[in-house]
């Protein structure tokens, strides 16, 4: 077992471990990538202030979220396709962040259903939902989320025409994998993942293959999905959305302070400052960035979060800075799962707690909660002078 302190360490066995296609998957943007990237390299440009002579005993990283009691500040954000990653991969995933005492988002488009995740685990756990056109589906959807009793609806708006990204093109990617010849030869070369992989059945979108009249295989699947996103999406069919739910609505996507206000004018219980990973509108601003403009527009009408670039306890602790309420991961997670399993994502929690618990003291504070702008530097121009 090798000594795992970084995301980055886990990042190398996932790299090593799971097929070229849906490595990069996770491990890609839209277009150039520039959003993908400084959703990362601007987290390095906010520095931490040190205080000595002070109490650090009794720390807590304790928070909540939406009301819900979380063990530090994190939930684990919706990601596509996870059982992709490792075999039964939503499932582990949720398990991982149960037992951490954090909550599971889980995606439309995975590979284990709702039926599955909430079979397999005892915590609730929560949903995203995509704004489709297909209302039918999108209405037996949300029953079969109230049926599994998920405890919020996280509606992701940044997702109403597909940015392009190279790599999934190139790479033909899908699920389960097409048998080509490039891609029969990098599989051969991840025994191990295939091997689990011929343990589960659960290979196809959970979700959706027989859940929508015409899909029964990932063929009809692709064309169905390509049709499905709304473009006519507004503010009035969210609000319907939430109507139709009735329960905990948290919207991800936001990254303007005038579309923040709007949600929170809406009811909504958070908003997730987000440029989807850096995978739609390429030359967005990074969410890190963005983040205390929102939060001053928003102006306490609801919880701020922020999701993007976070890759180790520190980003968590400067996110909090900032005034975000909470925040969410996604890749630094799936490296754990795509390397070693539940065991990877426990340990990716572990890692990321570890580091957010020490520099919160050498910061000078001993509860999450209290921690404030104070305990950074922040560069005069980091949230942009723009024309």
């Amino acid at each position: 077992m090798p000594v795992i302190t970084t995301i980055q360490d886990l990042k190398n066995i996932y790299q090593r471990r799971v097929p070229r296609m849906f490595y990069d998957y996770c491990e890609s943007g839209s277009w150039t990538e520039q959003t993908f990237e400084d959703n990362i390299s601007d987290f390095a440009k906010l520095r931490l202030r040190q205080r000595v002579a002070v109490d650090m005993t009794n720390r807590s990283t304790a928070s909540k979220m939406i009301g819900q009691d979380v063990s530090m500040p994190v939930a684990l954000a919706p990601v596509g396709m996870t059982g992709m990653q490792c075999a039964d991969g939503e499932i582990k995933a949720a398990r991982a962040a149960a037992a951490f005492g954090v909550p599971y988002t889980l995606s439309t488009m995975s590979i284990c259903s709702i039926e599955d995740v909430a079979a397999a685990t005892d915590a609730p756990f929560w949903f995203q939902l995509y704004t489709l056109t297909d209302e039918d589906y999108s209405d037996r959807l949300i029953q079969r989320v109230k049926d599994a009793n998920c405890s919020a609806l996280v509606i992701t708006l940044d997702l109403q025409i597909l940015g392009q990204r190279h790599k999934d093109l190139k790479n033909g990617l899908s699920a389960p994998p097409k048998l080509t010849a490039k891609t029969i030869a990098n599989l051969a070369t991840k025994w191990s993942w295939g091997l689990e992989m011929l343990g589960t059945k659960r290979r196809g979108f959970g979700n959706i293959v027989g859940h929508v009249s015409g899909i029964s295989d990932t063929t009809s699947l692709s064309a169905w999905t390509a049709e499905q996103f709304d473009q006519a999406l507004d503010w009035k069919k969210v609000e319907t959305l939430m109507k139709k739910w009735g329960g905990k609505v948290i919207l991800k996507g936001i990254l303007d302070p005038e579309d923040a206000k709007i949600a929170a004018k809406l009811g909504v219980d958070a908003i997730i400052v987000s440029n989807h990973g850096g995978r739609q509108l390429d030359g967005a601003l990074s969410s890190i960035r963005m983040l205390p403009k929102i939060v001053e527009a928003v102006d306490g009408k609801c919880e701020v979060w922020m999701d993007g670039g976070i890759r180790c306890g520190q980003d968590i602790l400067k996110a909090k800075a900032l005034g975000a309420t909470g925040t969410m991961i996604g890749r630094s997670y799936i490296y754990g799962l795509g390397a070693m399993g539940q065991a990877g994502v426990t340990k990716a929690l572990e890692v990321m707690h570890k580091e957010l618990d020490t520099t919160m003291a050498l910061c000078g504070h001993r509860d999450i909660n209290d921690v404030t702008r104070d305990i950074l530097y922040v560069p005069e121009d980091f949230e942009g002078r723009w024309a």
